[in-house]
């Protein structure tokens, strides 16, 4: 499976699976569940409420509209807001039902942001670390391309770094 890191809007993105970095309710608000709702049009946020509330650490799976994607996981790496923050397990949980969930719908490319690390105010660096040693430890039946997103040059920076310390390999 190829790992790489990118940078820029996930709503932008072209993959069988975008990642939406959601709360336990569902509710699309803002941050990467803003941009993939203004890409994708307001039928997805209620779509996704319809499926919620989930588990912490759970994931949640619609269509994705007018993204350039076919479905979009929502993993619910943090409570609902105000609820607490993303911890580790949730992190690590999201990311490993995202990525079986992935497989499931037979998908062979993924976008995945840094669930847990922006409004849910779980540390960045240990974020990326938690959701690069799920993946470089995952076994994909479909998966052959996953990408971990960044939307600013100093996210993408700390990505990258995590990413390749990590996993040795990434571009």
């Amino acid at each position: 499976m190829e790992f790489t890191v990118v940078q820029g809007d996930i709503a932008q993105q072209s993959a069988d699976v975008l990642v939406n970095a959601a709360g336990t309710s569902l509710r699309m608000g803002s941050g990467v569940a803003g941009a993939l709702r203004r890409g994708a049009g307001s039928e997805i946020n209620e779509e996704a409420m319809s499926k919620g509330p989930v588990d912490l650490g759970a994931v949640a799976v619609t269509d994705a509209y007018d993204l350039d994607a076919e479905y979009v996981v929502h993993a619910a790496a943090m409570p609902h807001y105000g609820d607490g923050q993303a911890t580790a397990d949730s992190i690590a949980d999201a990311t490993r039902n995202t990525l079986e969930k992935a497989d499931e719908l037979g998908a062979e490319s993924l976008v995945v942001p840094a669930l847990g690390c922006g409004v849910a105010g779980f540390d960045l660096r240990e974020g990326a670390r938690i959701i690069c040693e799920v993946i470089d430890g995952y076994e994909p039946a479909t998966l052959s391309d996953v990408r971990f997103i960044a939307y600013s040059d100093e996210e993408f920076g700390t990505l990258q770094d995590v990413a390749e310390s990590v996993t040795g390999t990434v571009e």
